[in-house]
C-alpha cells in the first residue's frame, strides 16, 4: 500500500489530522519533523542552530527518499518540506501527496502562542507569516495529487482525505 503523505503550511493541522487519517486506515503514523529529531538525537530548532537552515534541507531530503522507500504510512510532512523540488520528486508519482488547505487567517489564529517552530520566533512573525503562506501555497497546490480543505475538525479533514484520495477504511 502506498503511503499518504500530508503537506501544507506549518500549523494547517498535518500532523494531527495524519493520526486521525492513520488511525482510520490501519496506516502508521509518521511526523517528518519528529522522525528528523529523533535520528538526529536534537530538536528542530537545535539542527536549524547547529547546521543552518541548508543542514536541515539535507537531513530532510534524505529522510524523504527514506520515507518514500516504505508503504502503509501516514507522512506529515514538515513545512517546509514540498518547497524544495527535489522532495516533491520523492514521493510523486509513487504516494498520494494531499495538500491540507487551510486560510491564513485561521493559522495566524492556531500558531498565536507558538515556540516550537524557529521561523516563527521573531518580533514580525505575522509578516513573515503571510509572506511564506503567499509564496508556499501555489506550490503545495502544485505538488498535491488531492486538495482538502482543513478548517473543519482533524476528524472530519481525515474523512475528507479518505474521499477525495479514495482510501480504504
Amino acid at each position: 500500500m502506498n503511503n499518504v503523505v500530508l503537506c501544507g503550511f506549518m500549523g494547517c493541522g498535518k500532523s494531527t489530522v495524519g493520526k486521525n487519517l492513520a488511525r482510520k486506515t490501519g496506516r502508521k503514523f509518521i511526523d517528518m519533523d519528529m522522525y528528523i529529531e529523533k535520528k538526529q538525537d536534537m530538536t528542530v530548532s537545535e539542527i536549524f542552530e547547529k547546521y543552518g537552515e541548508q543542514g536541515f534541507r539535507d537531513i530532510e531530503h534524505e529522510v524523504c527518499k527514506e520515507l518514500a522507500g516504505m508503504s502503509n504510512l501516514v507522512v506529515a510532512s514538515g513545512g517546509g518540506a514540498f518547497t524544495f523540488d527535489r522532495n516533491v520528486e520523492v514521493f510523486k508519482g509513487v504516494d498520494t501527496i494531499v495538500f491540507i488547505d487551510v486560510p491564513l487567517s485561521v493559522i495566524k489564529q492556531r500558531l498565536k502562542n507558538d515556540t516550537r517552530r524557529p521561523l516563527l520566533q521573531r518580533p514580525d512573525k505575522d509578516k513573515v507569516m503571510a509572506e511564506l503562506y503567499n509564496k508556499r501555497l501555489p506550490i503545495y497546490r502544485k505538488a498535491a495529487d488531492v486538495t482538502v480543505s482543513g478548517k473543519s475538525t482533524p476528524l472530519k479533514t481525515a474523512f475528507a482525505i479518505i474521499e477525495a484520495a479514495k482510501l480504504k477504511q
